[in-house]
């Protein structure tokens, strides 16, 4: 037969410091009740909570607590009287509607997700076929060919400049020409002088 052990002196006061505050607590809860009695509002679990600066869950969980908010709402005649029971169901059912939701949710995720990485291998094998088709020395000659079509043009290009250079003197030689013949043929057409 086991003996019970005996807790330690820090885990004593570890529990003594987790009952003060659990009674303080209750204490701020009979307090929110008590004010909201005077002030004539309504009693819920959510008002009392944050009249007493406690949680939701406290309330929820704490059997002191609980019965405390039971028996004040009852005591209040509250025309909707609704239990701590009843509110803790409607939040289950809230629960299980998000957790219904998030569910779907995941699900249609998981689908696109499935879809994106099937797009995705296709997409990587038309890549991998293309990338069949060209050999590394088919891949070296179209870069061969590029590099010499790329002189090519410089090449072509600068012999466009010299040719433009050599038509724009040669325009100017003929101007230059043009107006000499015309004034030859002014100076044979002109009469002489003293004749």
């Amino acid at each position: 037969m086991k003996t019970a052990a005996v807790p330690g002196p820090r885990t004593a006061a570890a529990l003594a410091a987790r009952h003060r505050k659990t009674e303080t607590a209750l204490g701020r809860v009979r307090e929110a009740i008590t004010r909201l009695r005077r002030e004539k509002a309504q009693l819920s679990v959510a008002g009392i909570a944050r009249r007493a600066d406690v949680s939701r869950t406290f309330l929820y969980d704490n059997p002191e607590a609980r019965a405390v908010i039971a028996s004040a709402i009852a005591e209040a005649g509250d025309h909707r009287p609704r239990s701590l029971a009843d509110q803790d169901d409607e939040r289950e059912a809230t629960w299980r509607e998000r957790a219904l939701n998030a569910e779907d949710a995941l699900k249609t995720a998981h689908g696109e997700i499935l879809a994106q990485r099937t797009r995705l291998g296709e997409l990587l094998g038309h890549v991998r076929d293309l990338e069949v088709e060209w050999t590394e020395e088919a891949i070296q000659r179209i870069t061969n060919e590029n590099t010499t079509l790329k002189q090519r043009v410089r090449q072509l290009t600068a012999d466009n400049r010299t040719l433009d250079e050599r038509l724009k003197a040669a325009r100017s030689n003929l101007r230059f020409q043009d107006r000499r013949v015309a004034d030859l043929e002014a100076r044979i057409t002109a009469p002489a002088p003293g004749s």
